[in-house]
């Protein structure tokens, strides 16, 4: 009897360059494209919209929160839609809503119309990193699984970067229609991805699927979900406070010129792309996520201490540790993954998409705490002891939660 040759296992890339991690990839390019254009255009369209010196910081936080809390409201909705339904579903409407609504930010005449517009941005871009990690690590092996997430997370990283780019060339009105635009031709692309088996096969199945109440239901549950938000609040504390207000700190500091916030957030993730990449491939090795992210956290406690206190005078020192707190905000892929995969499949996408979105809406009672300690502690040791609180709470969050490296996911959460 002849043997039939025995088949070359596929190799790391051909397996990691499957459709849906592809699209995921650049789903979240867009996402993170339109998430931070409004950082880099605040003060262009602002000033366009006739709004005054004085009004910039207040009405920058305003139009920053309404796009939090459509977020976190938008979290909510696609995560219950992505275990009801499915991830495609979400995929599919998250991308279909941002896109229209970025492009109608691109006419805008007032602050109310941008901060509605903003809002109705924030509840679609809320479902896309939540959905395509729950995909990606549904139909990857569990040994790389998490290369595909950092491939993900790099990718919206680049988004970000590109951002800045066309802001820099085109009007703000127009970088807000290339982001629409980008939006829709990606819907395109995702006619042809496919669902994951485990979600498939779960569908066949009497349980439970997309039920919220479950996370609040159960106090160990409830605890686990709790620290998976905890741990990524240092990532937007930075981001959403130190970097987009970055000309106000910058003043503050009392630099030699005025920083460019477009340019700050642009190298900030420049920085964050290699971070990124680093802890992916660092978790990899040490087979284990929570050493790694342990590490990066660690590194954002310096910097944020560097970015505050230290005596930097000089525009070019300042962008530099603009730089590395990008680069020690690297973890963002791993917090996400660590979410997705301390769930069941009946609660995975609910969990991928709310703990991201719950951190990115953390940015309103953080910005409050910063403003109610700017009056009296002043602009620098306000976002000290903001920051110091953050960097804490994840810390504390993070020791208590389990590793997750080498978890097997189709399983499912019982009442």
């Amino acid at each position: 009897m002849i043997q039939q040759p025995k088949m070359a296992p596929p190799s790391l890339l051909r397996q990691l360059l499957q459709l849906p991690v592809l699209v995921a990839a650049l789903g979240y390019l867009v996402d993170m494209y339109d998430l931070f254009l409004f950082s880099v255009v605040r003060v262009p369209s602002l000033n366009a919209l006739g709004v005054t010196a004085d009004r910039m910081l207040p009405d920058g936080i305003m139009l920053l929160n309404m796009q939090m809390a459509g977020m976190l409201l938008g979290g909510i909705f696609w995560g219950v839609l992505g275990d009801k339904r499915g991830r495609l579903s979400v995929l599919f409407g998250s991308i279909l809503i941002y896109s229209l609504a970025n492009i109608g930010n691109g006419f805008v005449t007032s602050v109310t119309q941008y901060a509605v517009l903003r809002f109705i941005a924030g509840v679609g871009l809320a479902g896309e990193l939540g959905a395509g990690v729950t995909l990606v690590t549904e139909v990857l092996p569990t040994k790389i699984r998490g290369y595909g997430t950092t491939i993900v997370a790099t990718m919206g990283v680049l988004g970000a970067i590109l951002a800045y780019f066309v802001a820099d060339w085109f009007a703000w009105r127009n970088a807000y229609f290339v982001g629409g635009g980008l939006g829709l031709l990606l819907l395109v692309l995702r006619v042809n991805v496919f669902e994951s088996r485990i979600f498939e096969t779960l569908k066949e199945r009497q349980v439970k699927r997309g039920d919220l109440l479950m996370l609040f239901s159960d106090k160990a549950r409830f605890l686990k979900y709790l620290q998976c938000i905890l741990v990524g609040l240092p990532i937007w504390f930075v981001v959403g406070i130190l970097i987009t207000f970055s000309p106000e700190f910058g003043q503050a500091i009392g630099l030699s010129a005025p920083v460019v916030a477009g340019k700050a957030v642009m190298l900030t993730f420049v920085g964050q792309t290699v971070g990124d990449v680093a802890s992916g491939l660092l978790s990899q090795r040490l087979q284990s996520r929570k050493r790694a992210i342990r590490l990066f956290i660690l590194l954002s406690l310096t910097f944020v201490l560097i970015y505050l206190l230290a005596p930097l005078r000089d525009l070019s020192l300042f962008y530099a540790v603009c730089v590395l707190l990008g680069f020690a905000n690297g973890y963002w892929a791993l917090f996400v993954t660590i979410a997705a995969e301390l769930f069941g499949t009946n609660l995975r996408a609910t969990v991928a998409t709310t703990v991201p979105n719950f951190v990115r809406g953390a940015v309103i009672p953080l910005t409050s705490l910063f403003v109610l300690g700017k009056a009296q502690f002043g602009v620098l040791y306000s976002a000290l002891g903001v920051g110091l609180l953050t960097v804490g709470l994840a810390l504390l969050a993070l020791y208590a939660l389990e590793e997750t490296f080498h978890k097997d996911l189709n399983y499912v959460e019982t009442d």
